[in-house]
């Protein structure tokens, strides 16, 4: 049986991308995205949970992230989950969990 890593995220950066460019000139972007769910509580009071996620950009799409995201936009993430080990400055191995964007589509209204 394959296996199926698909992620798919509505959210606003948290702040603007940080770009860079690799040896061989590709080009990569990295941002947070909250995602926020509004619902009830026992109460019947209205609720909110913001989910913050890592996401990483590749190539064209780290281009387009450089050149037209920032702080705040609306965008829809399509990718899938990654998980990779580095060490922190104490030598300490540690592990996180990203989103490797394969779809951008911002959400943004056009000003006028």
């Amino acid at each position: 049986m394959r296996g199926l890593n698909k992620v798919t995220l509505i959210g606003n950066l948290g702040k603007d991308p940080e770009n860079q460019k690799l040896t061989g000139d590709i080009a990569v972007s990295k941002f947070s995205l909250a995602t926020t769910e509004i619902f009830k509580d026992k109460d019947g009071q209205t609720s909110a949970k913001t989910e913050w996620h890592t996401i990483v950009l590749w190539r064209s799409l780290a281009e387009l992230a450089a050149k037209y995201l920032q702080k705040g936009s609306l965008v829809y993430i399509e990718g899938k989950l990654k998980t990779r080990q580095f060490e922190d400055k104490e030598g300490k191995v540690r592990y996180t969990t990203e989103i490797v964007a394969e779809q951008l589509i911002m959400l943004d209204k056009k000003n006028d």
